[in-house]
């Protein structure tokens, strides 16, 4: 009798010391949070990322369910995008990730690793081979093409035009830089080539500075981001050929707008940034809450530039005012 109490006994010990272990190898599940956090970053921090704050911080305004935390690298390098988004999912927090991708190569890895954590969104610029659900922004072969349509409507009779970028390894100047070649395919348009600045605006000068210089011939000039514009500007200003080189660029910088408005700039392909920021907000609550629906088949949701010229550009620049002052 007491040799099957003991028996007993440590069966029973046993039992517990497996339950007690099966119990603290089990994974916690973690509590749902009532706010997601939702990190908006950059990829560099021109005036057109402040304007895609502002569309941010209005739908996190009617939002009840995300908060914000939007980020923006000073240096416009790949590596300090990537501490960025380590420091996003570590510190903030964050429950989604919507990165404009400075190098979608160099970063493939950090990316990927964040998709496993969070939700991972690309806007503006896209990384498709990485495990983004989905992209936001211009369709930019596209908008490269409407580049190209300006550049020829600004030089009927043809000429050459030299193309600037801050980095051309970033997919949308790729894209855009394609589109604009694709237009001008059988024009009289010729391409000499395209320069890179680093996203360093001063260097973005100087090279339109040198161009003029080393082709005095150079009928138009191309700016593929959005400091481009105006540091071409201010090349043609200090080299006195305003009106006799032509220019062409993207985005919706005041510089921009209003050498349009003086004849300085021919026309710009103005992305909508504001909506970068309040549509990708919302789109990325609705996939947060579970709906997936939202997420096109192509894994792209295109937001359509606008071609701003003298004949609308106060019009537009009144609209993007309204956007931007509103709360």
């Amino acid at each position: 009798m007491r040799r099957s109490i003991q028996h007993d006994f440590v069966w029973l010990l046993a039992f517990v010391v497996v339950l007690s272990a099966s119990c603290s190898s089990a994974p916690e599940e973690k509590p749902q949070k009532a706010v997601k956090t939702v990190a908006f970053i950059s990829n560099t921090s021109s005036d057109f990322w402040k304007v895609v704050r502002k569309g941010c911080e209005k739908a996190d305004a009617e939002l009840a369910d995300v908060t914000l935390a939007f980020k923006m690298p000073f240096g416009g390098k790949a590596i300090e995008q990537e501490r960025l988004i380590n420091e996003a999912l570590n510190r903030d927090g964050a429950d989604a990730i919507a990165v404009s991708p400075i190098d979608p190569t160099e970063e493939l890895k950090t990316m990927n690793n964040a998709a496993k954590r969070a939700l991972l969104i690309t806007q503006d610029s896209d990384a498709p081979e990485s495990d983004r659900v989905l992209y936001i922004g211009a369709d930019n072969i596209d908008a490269g093409r409407q580049a190209g349509e300006l550049m020829k409507k600004a030089l009927p009779q043809g000429g050459k035009i030299m193309v600037f970028v801050g980095k051309r390894e970033v997919q949308n100047a790729q894209d855009r830089y394609q589109g604009l070649k694709d237009s001008l395919q059988g024009s009289k348009i010729e391409v000499l080539d395209i320069m890179t600045d680093n996203t360093d605006k001063v260097q973005a000068k100087d090279n339109a500075a040198n161009t003029i210089v080393k082709y005095p011939d150079i009928a138009g000039m191309v700016g593929l981001w959005s400091y481009n514009g105006p540091a071409i500007l201010d090349a043609v200003k200090n080299a006195d050929k305003v009106g006799k080189i032509k220019i062409v660029c993207f985005d919706d910088e005041k510089i921009t707008l209003d050498a349009i408005k003086a004849g300085s700039i021919f026309g710009t392909v103005a992305q909508q940034p504001y909506e970068y920021g309040y549509q990708g907000m919302q789109l990325i609550a609705k996939i947060l809450r579970g709906d997936r629906s939202v997420i096109p088949e192509s894994k792209k949701f295109f937001i359509p530039p606008v071609i701003v010229q003298r004949n609308n550009v106060d019009e537009y620049r009144n609209k993007l005012n309204q956007l931007v002052a509103s709360k």
